[in-house]
């Protein structure tokens, strides 16, 4: 009798971004850069993807650098969520 193996689950895919702002309660913008090889040309290429990151204990400011993983749709742009704080940016924080 053989059994049916399972799937083997997938890590999630963490990335590490800058917030760029501060859009509502529970909500940041966060800038992840990365580098892309020219298909012809060979050369590297930054590339910008910008995400709306669920941060529901607003615990991060504008210029931090901070660690996201993807979730289940919260709203019409937002599926990702805030892992951690890396970093703190140059910047003054409330509190």
């Amino acid at each position: 009798m053989t059994t049916k193996e399972q799937p083997k689950k997938q890590a999630a895919q963490v990335r590490v971004g800058t917030v760029r702002s501060i859009s509502g309660r529970n909500t940041i913008n966060v800038s992840v850069d990365r580098l892309v090889k020219h298909p012809r040309y060979g050369k590297y290429v930054r590339r910008r993807t910008r995400l709306a990151v669920h941060d529901p204990k607003d615990l991060a400011g504008v210029g931090d650098v901070v660690e996201i993983v993807p979730c289940r749709r919260l709203s019409k742009t937002k599926s990702w969520r805030l892992v951690r704080v890396v970093r703190r940016g140059s910047t003054v924080h409330d509190a």
